[in-house]
């Protein structure tokens, strides 16, 4: 019997030893320098404004590489009276930009085609047009205005009406929509 008195305080002083080391190594200061965690970068959000044939028109807080598509969904979408075709929906927004979602030109009544009859219609001169003047064709906003009239300083005056499609953000429905309300200037 002495044997297992011998043995119990062997275990006893030896688990006392292992629980002072436990507790040595938990209260022990850290060794080294702390880590200082620096937040992830956060990027703002851009600011657009869409108009025109739109649900809801208005400004509109994007994710930055926000596309032209990314507008219209945040304004619930086109009206029923929309040119979409008009539109570059895969074009990249940037902040402070204006969108403007040009509507699908209707044909003319008779009636009113009579009354306008007798007044003669005053065509814009794309070759020497500002941009309040180019703004006011239908499906022609500020920016595609402005592209014109680069585009023009670029490349010198349009030989034809036709050559306007040639512009970044005109394509043939544009294209369609004004080209009875165009001209070059040049006299038959």
């Amino acid at each position: 019997m002495n044997k297992n008195w011998y043995w119990l305080a062997a275990f006893m002083v030896i688990g006392i030893l292992l629980g002072v080391g436990v507790l040595f190594l938990i209260t022990r200061p850290p060794k080294g320098f702390p880590i200082t965690l620096i937040p992830a970068p956060t990027t703002s959000p851009i600011t657009i404004y869409i108009s025109g044939e739109i649900m809801q028109p208005g400004l509109y807080r994007l994710p930055p590489g926000s596309r032209v598509n990314d507008a219209i969904l945040a304004a619930a979408g086109f009206s029923e009276d929309a040119n979409s075709e008009a539109l570059n929906l895969a074009e990249i927004l940037e902040d402070g930009e204006k969108v403007d979602v040009p509507g699908i030109q209707k044909p003319l009544s008779t009636e009113s085609i009579t009354r306008s009859a007798n007044q003669p219609i005053s065509l814009v001169n794309i070759n020497s047009a500002m941009v309040n003047e180019l703004d006011s064709l239908p499906g022609i906003g500020p920016i595609t205005a402005q592209a014109i009239i680069d585009y023009r300083d670029a490349n010198g005056p349009f030989k034809k009406i036709e050559d306007i499609v040639d512009v970044p953000r005109i394509g043939q429905v544009t294209f369609d929509n004004i080209k009875d309300l165009i001209t070059v200037g040049t006299s038959p």
